[in-house]
């Protein structure tokens, strides 16, 4: 019994965060197939998460950039704020250069989109658990692309003006989304959502509530794989 529980313990234990059942359980399968890790638990809401880590004592998280009803660049910050020492793992459909600057920046060290392979994310696992940062190649790409080029071709698209709730804003209108439906996803006022309209169009330089929405919507489907919007029928397993 010593000898099992030794190498019990000596797994990395990771958390599973995402709110669709279907990705938890491959994901699930995944990691307990590997010799040297195991799933301590999942979580589908950002309550969950918080009520897993606190529990758990995870070495690691797999997590969703975009929980429904959470913003995952807030969460981030929030959980590297009380646990430094926890190590944060991407995995998303959101794939946008801006994003993965974003979640770097707020304390994650690795980024994997959600079509990527199963060894593709069980070496990013492995590498964010000793520290170092993982990107794909391609993200790699877009994120150095992002450091060196001009700003982006499209109108008003210099988004490091935003805020992190601005650019889901954005994200949220460009997946057609209304100010009230917004309002009720993000749990803030109508009035709170339309200040932050507002603040978008001002920073990019959008004459109207119509360019904004046009912006959104042409931004969105050229750099960001929207996820299901809550309420919505997902595929199953699809991410």
């Amino acid at each position: 019994m010593g000898s099992g529980t030794a190498n019990c313990i000596s797994k990395a234990r990771i958390l599973i965060a995402d709110d669709h059942p279907m990705l938890r359980s491959g994901l699930r399968c995944l990691i307990e197939n590997q010799a040297d890790m195991m799933c301590c638990a999942e979580a589908g809401t950002a309550e969950e998460i918080w009520q897993a880590v606190e529990a758990q004592a995870p070495d690691l998280i797999i997590l969703d950039l975009r929980l429904r009803s959470s913003d995952g660049l807030d969460l981030i910050k929030g959980l590297k704020a009380r646990h430094p020492g926890l190590r944060i793992l991407v995995l998303t459909q959101h794939a946008a250069s801006v994003y993965v600057e974003r979640a770097l920046k707020a304390g994650a060290l690795g980024f994997v989109a959600k079509e990527e392979g199963a060894e593709e994310i069980v070496t990013a696992i492995r590498t964010v658990l000793v520290g170092d940062v993982y990107l794909t190649r391609g993200m790699a790409a877009l994120f150095l692309s992002r450091i060196v080029r001009q700003p982006l071709d499209t109108v008003g698209a210099d988004f490091d003006q935003l805020s992190d709730r601005e650019l889901h804003v954005v994200q949220l209108l460009g997946a057609g989304l209304s100010t009230r439906q917004i309002a009720t996803q993000l749990n803030l006022s109508f009035k709170t959502v339309e200040t932050h309209r507002e603040n978008i169009k001002r920073k990019l330089g959008l004459r109207g509530a119509a360019e904004l929405v046009h912006f959104a919507v042409r931004w969105a489907g050229e750099h960001v794989a929207l996820a299901p919007l809550a309420g919505r029928e997902t595929v199953p397993g699809k991410a």
